[in-house]
């Protein structure tokens, strides 16, 4: 494949935008090279402005679970936009979504939109606080929660990076998180009895995609859930991943569990501009203009992103739409682990490959990652035409109109690779 424009493109981009991107994902750094720059995609493939066509299994990261430009979702949105963009007043749709996003998740009794999955989380964390009057979050070692001033400069990740200040993060801010670990409920415990009195809430992935596709072990969510309700600290689940793409309720439906707050994003609007926070409505009722919780913003439920929402989850809510989606998705991730030579692990359609470990239940497994071997394989099936995120780290996604004979496609197309990986 050539990248000849992407190259010249990319170049221009880069003396304007910070390392060309307006998100640190989309650049190559973990695996070096040129980011093709994307003209187009319609249904599961992406076209660059060479005239390269790719499967896509990055999804935009997650959200795009009925792939790129779905019919209906543009039609919403092409109906809505000429209604009007933006008019900073409550609309019918506003109504409709609220029922719909309930009707998944019964835990988010009282909800509000907002405009990304980072603003849903950053909110959730201040109606912890108010509502407990307590200062410090527990987090959970290579958790990823979006660009959240408390979460992302705490943490050995962030100290790899420099501490707070390189960051250019209040240490205070950062002081005020604690660090447990993942699939380790003694490291909860322990937090606890160290911070009586003081952690407002504990968030977390109920899987992570961040640092690997990681399960939880069994019992893990409901202890966490558990020990925050002895020591009075409110239990979030952040779902911006697996929020309508684990199932028509996330990971709480597919987990059997409940959240005294949610955090939503990614897949509830279809591929626009959307995130949700909510929980019990005595929470929620904190939030202004009826309680001291200040959070607003002028784009938060605007019509276009509702549209598209509601067109998003009309189709995630048609019967068989998941169980076709983990049968497509074992079919993957078992031909995957019968090619071999890398590790593969999945939570229904979110997956990741890596080389190293054996297997990664933790942050501290997910430290063994080979980054150049995986930066190699990459590229080779880059030139095959299957789009991974760039990053071992990330998970990776299928979508509801991924076809069987396109993963057969998959398995092929990474089959070669591996036969000629270390030749």
């Amino acid at each position: 494949m050539e990248f000849t424009k992407s190259q010249r493109v990319f170049t221009e981009l880069c003396k304007i935008i910070p390392g060309g991107v307006n998100s640190p994902f989309r650049g190559f750094n973990q695996v070096g090279g040129t980011p093709p720059i994307i003209v187009g995609g319609k249904g599961s493939q992406v076209y660059d402005l060479d005239g390269n066509a790719y499967l896509d299994l990055c999804c935009g990261w997650g959200p795009l679970l009925f792939g790129h430009a779905h019919p209906h979702i543009v039609e919403a949105v092409q109906k809505a936009a000429v209604k009007g963009t933006l008019f900073g007043a409550s609309t019918e749709g506003e109504l409709k979504l609220a029922e719909m996003v309930r009707e998944a998740y019964p835990s988010m009794e009282m909800l509000r939109f907002v405009n990304s999955g980072a603003e849903a989380v950053a909110s959730a964390l201040r109606v912890a606080r108010s509502v407990t009057r307590r200062p410090r979050i527990m987090k959970f070692e290579g958790c990823y929660h979006g660009h959240v001033e408390a979460l992302d400069a705490a943490g050995q990740e962030a100290q790899e990076a420099g501490g707070p200040l390189a960051l250019g993060a209040s240490p205070g801010a950062a002081a005020e998180t604690v660090i447990a670990n993942f699939n380790d409920l003694q490291s909860v415990r322990e937090l606890f009895q160290r911070y009586p009195q003081e952690i407002a809430a504990a968030i977390l992935e109920p899987v992570t995609g961040s640092m690997g596709v990681i399960a939880p072990q069994p019992g893990f969510l409901e202890g966490v859930r558990d020990l925050c309700h002895q020591h009075g600290a409110l239990f979030i689940l952040d779902e911006v991943l697996t929020g309508f793409r684990l199932a028509k309720g996330g990971a709480q439906e597919r987990f059997k569990i409940q959240a005294d707050l949610t955090c939503l994003g990614k897949a509830l609007s279809g591929g626009l501009a959307m995130g949700a926070y909510g929980g019990k409505a005595e929470y929620m009722r904190s939030v202004s203009p009826t309680g001291p919780i200040y959070q607003a913003g002028t784009y938060c439920g605007n019509p276009i992103s509702v549209a598209g929402a509601i067109a998003e989850l009309e189709l995630a809510f048609q019967p068989g739409v998941y169980e076709h989606l983990e049968e497509l998705s074992t079919k993957l991730v078992e031909g995957l682990k019968e090619i071999g030579g890398f590790l593969v692990q999945n939570v229904g359609s979110m997956f990741f490959i890596a080389f190293g470990p054996e297997r990664v239940q933790n942050y501290q497994d997910s430290l063994g990652f080979d980054y150049p071997k995986f930066a190699r394989f990459f590229h080779a099936m880059l030139q095959k035409g299957l789009y991974l995120p760039p990053s071992t780290t990330d998970a990776a996604c299928i979508s509801a109109v991924h076809t069987e004979e396109e993963i057969d496609r998959v398995l092929e197309l990474t089959a070669q690779v591996m036969e000629k990986f270390d030749k």
